[in-house]
């Protein structure tokens, strides 16, 4: 492991790079132990405090874990999908909300990648999933219900659709575009939409996906895509005219 010190990089992110490199090219094994402070300072040619520096910014990348006590130090970490969902939705959002993204484009990618689940879906769902759909339904029709609890309502609906494909390759990818497109989407349409009519489309995905109908999930999430993209076109040319008058 190697860095270029007149590299403008800092050097605790070139650290940081350089050990991440050794555990995707499997140099450096899950659960092995990472050298000391004092031998990544030598082997670098960098203060220990440096070193420190680059082993958080791994550790949060929940890539290395510390432990304490004789036989402590870094060690590799065994990421598990469903650890790195968080981070995943994290980067969805900021990327989502620092570019110039249009709302049709997010929308397409969107259903999209969720379209990609239907027939593994279909062939792999089970008892539970189709519980958490229609008990997410049933809460989506309750009078009263709050716009962050529609929200959050929406999300699960379709994280156990994603789940229901039992794939986590799929799960992880489809995390961001779920968690973070979703609340997104919720937040620029949420005041046109019609429940009803979103309840309804939800139930139409529920019923296929409970008869292994995988044509009829992809046409179902195609009908909600076109509804959605049209409340956000309207809303967004809503907003434009009332600032041009």
């Amino acid at each position: 492991m190697k860095i270029n010190p007149n590299d403008a990089a800092d050097l605790s992110a070139q650290i940081a790079k350089a050990i991440r490199d050794a555990i995707i090219n499997g140099q450096l094994i899950v659960d092995e132990r990472l050298p000391s402070e004092a031998e990544l300072a030598e082997q670098f040619d960098v203060s220990r405090s440096t070193v420190r520096e680059a082993l958080k910014r791994l550790a949060a990348q929940s890539l290395i874990r510390t432990q304490r006590g004789a036989f402590g130090g870094a060690f590799v970490n065994r990421i598990s999908f469903e650890e790195a969902h968080g981070q995943q939705i994290t980067t969805s959002t900021l990327l989502l909300s620092m570019n110039a993204v249009s709302f049709d484009v997010a929308c397409d990618a969107r259903f999209a990648m969720e379209r990609a689940c239907a027939p593994f879906a279909a062939e792999h769902r089970n008892a539970d999933h189709l519980a958490t759909m229609r008990a997410e339904i049933h809460r989506q029709s309750q009078p009263g219900l709050s716009d962050e609890s529609w929200c959050a309502s929406d999300v699960a609906f379709h994280r156990a659709l994603v789940d229901a494909a039992d794939n986590p390759v799929l799960s992880y990818q489809l995390a961001g575009a779920v968690e973070a497109m979703q609340p997104l989407m919720n937040i620029i349409t949420f005041t046109a939409r019609s429940r009803e009519r979103i309840i309804e489309l939800h139930t139409d995905i529920t019923d296929a996906l409970e008869a292994h109908d995988s044509a009829s999930i992809e046409k179902s999430l195609i009908n909600l895509s076109t509804y959605t993209k049209t409340l956000g076109d309207d809303v967004i040319a809503a907003k434009q005219k009332a600032s041009q008058t």
